[in-house]
């Protein structure tokens, strides 16, 4: 199975955070699955960082390093997720979830989320 972590969720996750949920950690440490973040993400991370809303000691490069030492891949969207995204009911106007969706229809893949908005769209999810 193939999943793609939302953004929280690789926050929590590094944080150990108990809002993590013990399905979402099980299937984060499973060598079996393939775990993935969207680009999208990574954006989120570096924005809120430099607006002050997250604080990461070693800036950005500290996350791509986190994302490639724990076997996590990392899928830039290209032209079908943004022509996916681009069909999207405007379910909540969050443009980063909007992306994770997008991708993850368009790879194929299942999103783990805490987020409801997410959770209504047409695709499988997991928490």
């Amino acid at each position: 199975m193939n999943y793609i972590l939302d953004t929280h969720v690789l926050l929590w996750f590094w944080q150990d955070e108990v809002k993590l949920s013990e399905k979402a950690r099980q299937i984060i440490l499973n060598k079996d699955f393939k775990k993935s973040m969207c680009i999208a993400s990574l954006w989120e991370i570096s924005i809120k960082n430099r607006i002050g809303k997250l604080f990461l000691s070693n800036g950005i490069s500290d996350i791509f390093d986190k994302i490639e030492t724990n076997g996590f891949g990392l899928i830039r969207m290209d032209r079908k997720c943004v022509e996916i995204y681009n069909t999207l009911p405007l379910i909540h106007r969050d443009p980063f979830d909007g992306m994770i969706v997008a991708t993850a229809i368009s790879k194929n893949m299942s999103v783990i989320t805490s987020d409801e908005n997410i959770q209504k769209y047409n695709i499988n999810w997991v928490w």
